[in-house]
C-alpha cells in the first residue's frame, strides 16, 4: 500500500502543477502559452479561394495545390494574423466537393477588404548578399538585396550530384536566368566569391549557398546539404514562387468578436455544469470510489488542456466539444471498473484483492471501446472538414488522456485507499447507490 501512496502523492502533486500552470498562464496576457483561438471564437475573417486546376496536369494537382498553400500561409504570416490557419479542400468523393478550395481563416482581423488585397499579391523572390555588421558588442547578419529578384529566374530543377566528402550523390537545385539575370548574375558572382547570397522567398529565407566561384552562363547550382525531400521542395517553392494556379475568391465571412465570446462562455459553462454533474452523480453512487474517479477525472482535464496549450492545438467550439464528449469516455471506463469490483465484492472479496481483479477484468472492454473511439476520430480527421478536424483531434487526444486516467490513475488512487479488510465505515464507502457491500 505504501508504494501506491507514494505513487498517488506523486500524481497529485503533478496534477496540481499542471492546473497551476493551466491557470497561470492564461492569466497572463502576455504568456506564449494562452489558449490559441480559432476563428469562431476570436472573431476575424473566413476567406474561401477556389484553385482553377484546369491547366493542371492530374499528375501535379496534389504538388500544386501544396505549394499553393505554402505560398498564402507566407503571405498571410507577412500580413501579421496571429495563428492563421491556411487549410485545402480537394475535390474528392468522399468530400463531396467537385473543386479544389483553399481556406483561409485569419482570427483577428475584421477589415475583409484589406486581408483579400494582402493575400491577392504575388509573392516576391530576392537574391540578397549576407554581411555582418557590429552594433555595440554584438554582430549582426545583414542582408543587402542584389537586385535579382524572381523575374529573371526562368526555372529550377532538382538534380544529383557527388556529395563533397562522402562521393555519394546528393541532391542539388540547379537555376536557370533569362538573359538579363544571367548578367546580372555573373556580376554578382564575381565580384562576392566567398559570400553568402541568400535566396527570400515571400521575405524568408529558404537557402543560404555560398558563392564559389564567379558563375557565367545563367546557371547556378546549390549545394545546401539537402535531403531529397528538402531539395524537391525547395525547388517547389522557386518554380511556384508566384501562385502556381489562378485562384479567384469564392466567398468571404466575417465572425464578430462577440459571437466568438459568447461561444466561449457557451463552451465553458457547459464544461463546467457537465463536470458538476457527473461528479455528484458519481460521488452520490459509487461513494469512496466515486470520489476517486471524479479526482482522477480533474487531473485529467488539466492535463488535457496543458496539453492544448503545449502543442498547441487551435482550440475551436467543436474541439471544445470534443473534449467534454470524451469527459463522458473518461467516466464510462470508471464505471466499468467499479461495477466490476462491485461484483468482487459481493462474492466476499477482500476490497484490495476485489479492486485488482475489477480492474483487471474491465480491461478488455475498456481497451477495444477506446479503439473504436480512436479509430472513429483518426478517420473523422482524415476525411473531415477543418470544423470536423477540430473535433476529431481533441477527441482522439482526450479518449488517449481518459485511458490513462481510468486505468492508472484510478487504480493508484483506489490501491493507496482501500484496506486489506471491509469493517464499519468502510462497508459504506465501498457500496453502491442505496446499498452496503
Amino acid at each position: 500500500m505504501n508504494r501506491f501512496r507514494v505513487f498517488a502523492i506523486v500524481a497529485l502533486v503533478i496534477g496540481g502543477l499542471l492546473t497551476y500552470f493551466v491557470w497561470t498562464t492564461q492569466a497572463n496576457p502576455e504568456s506564449s502559452y494562452r489558449f490559441k483561438l480559432g476563428l469562431d471564437l476570436a472573431g476575424g475573417t473566413e476567406l474561401v479561394y477556389k484553385a482553377d486546376m484546369s491547366q493542371t496536369d492530374q499528375s501535379q494537382r496534389n504538388d500544386a495545390l501544396s505549394a499553393l498553400q505554402g505560398v498564402i500561409e507566407r503571405r498571410v504570416n507577412l500580413f501579421g494574423v496571429a495563428e492563421p490557419l491556411v487549410q485545402t479542400d480537394q475535390a474528392s468523393a468522399f468530400s463531396g466537393s467537385s473543386e479544389d478550395h483553399l481556406i483561409v481563416d485569419l482570427p483577428g482581423v475584421t477589415d475583409i477588404k484589406a486581408a483579400i488585397a494582402a493575400l491577392g499579391e504575388t509573392p516576391t523572390l530576392d537574391f540578397k548578399l549576407a554581411t555582418t555588421t557590429t552594433v555595440g558588442t554584438t554582430t549582426q547578419v545583414v542582408y543587402i538585396p542584389t537586385g535579382l529578384t524572381g523575374r529573371y529566374l526562368s526555372s529550377a530543377a532538382l538534380q544529383f550530384g557527388s556529395g563533397a566528402t562522402s562521393g555519394l550523390s546528393a541532391p542539388q537545385v540547379l537555376l536557370n536566368f533569362n538573359s538579363d539575370g544571367a548578367k546580372l548574375f555573373e556580376q554578382i558572382t564575381s565580384q562576392n566569391v566567398g559570400q553568402t547570397l541568400a535566396i527570400f522567398l515571400d521575405g524568408q529565407p529558404i537557402s543560404a549557398p555560398v558563392i564559389q566561384e564567379a558563375i557565367p552562363g545563367g546557371q547556378a547550382v546549390i549545394n545546401g546539404h539537402f535531403t531529397a525531400t528538402e531539395a524537391r521542395d525547395l525547388v517547389r517553392n522557386l518554380n511556384f514562387g508566384a501562385l502556381p494556379v489562378p485562384i479567384s475568391l469564392d466567398s468571404s465571412s466575417a465572425v464578430g468578436p462577440t459571437l466568438g465570446s459568447a461561444a466561449i462562455t457557451a463552451g465553458v459553462m457547459a464544461g463546467l455544469i457537465g463536470f458538476a454533474i457527473i461528479a455528484l452523480f458519481m460521488i452520490a453512487w459509487y461513494r469512496l470510489p466515486g470520489f476517486v474517479a471524479v479526482v482522477a477525472l480533474a487531473e485529467y482535464v488539466a492535463f488535457m488542456l496543458a496539453v492544448i496549450k503545449i502543442i498547441p492545438i487551435t482550440l475551436t467550439a467543436s474541439g471544445i466539444a470534443g473534449l467534454i464528449i470524451s469527459v463522458g469516455m473518461a467516466v464510462d471506463a470508471n464505471v466499468l471498473i467499479f461495477e466490476r469490483t462491485k461484483e468482487e465484492l459481493h462474492e466476499g472479496k477482500t476490497p484490495r484483492e476485489a479492486v485488482h481483479i475489477g480492474f483487471a477484468r474491465a480491461w478488455t472492454a475498456i481497451r477495444d471501446g477506446h479503439l473504436t473511439m480512436i479509430i472513429s476520430g483518426v478517420i473523422l480527421f482524415w476525411l473531415g472538414t477543418s470544423i470536423v478536424q477540430g473535433f476529431a483531434l481533441v477527441f482522439v487526444l482526450g479518449v488517449l488522456a481518459s485511458f490513462i486516467s481510468a486505468v492508472s490513475l484510478s487504480r493508484i488512487f483506489l490501491l493507496a485507499l482501500v484496506p486489506e479488510t471491509r469493517s464499519g465505515a468502510w462497508k459504506f464507502l465501498l457500496g453502491s447507490g442505496i446499498r452496503k457491500i
